[in-house]
């Protein structure tokens, strides 16, 4: 190998190492599920620890709920890290909040039902507590 290309492959190296810093440090803090467009939210906001929902749950790849999809395709290498939900499910003027309660239930509720694990009745998640 020649120094070309392990100065290519330290470089990808590297940038990989980089993003997954970005995205770990980014993502750790979270303790509740908010987004913008829930200004006066029907029930409290799901209590949700980021990393230890995703070292229990054995998450390893953003995109398995960071997802994104074009014409109707998950696109498999594109993740939605610091996107809110509604930037894509309340982008159409047809959208409704509905709309994106319904994307986030059946994001977070349909894995649960699929995996046989985590909660999956309202109270479980939306829990009243000081924030």
């Amino acid at each position: 190998m020649g120094m070309r290309q392990v100065l290519t492959l330290l470089s990808i190296i590297g940038g990989m190492l980089l993003l997954t810093g970005i995205a770990a440090y980014s993502q750790g803090d979270i303790r509740f599920v908010k987004d913008s467009a829930f200004d006066d939210p029907m029930r409290p906001p799901v209590k949700f620890h980021h990393d230890a929902h995703n070292q229990k749950a054995g998450i390893t790849e953003c995109n398995v709920c960071h997802h994104m999809y074009e014409d109707g395709e998950k696109l498999e290498y594109e993740a939605s890290i610091g996107m809110e939900c509604s930037q894509c499910h309340l982008s159409q003027n047809d959208n409704s909040k509905m709309d994106l309660i319904r994307a986030y239930h059946l994001q977070c509720r349909g894995c649960h039902l699929k995996e046989s694990a985590g909660p999956v009745l309202c109270g479980e998640c939306h829990q009243k507590t000081d924030q």
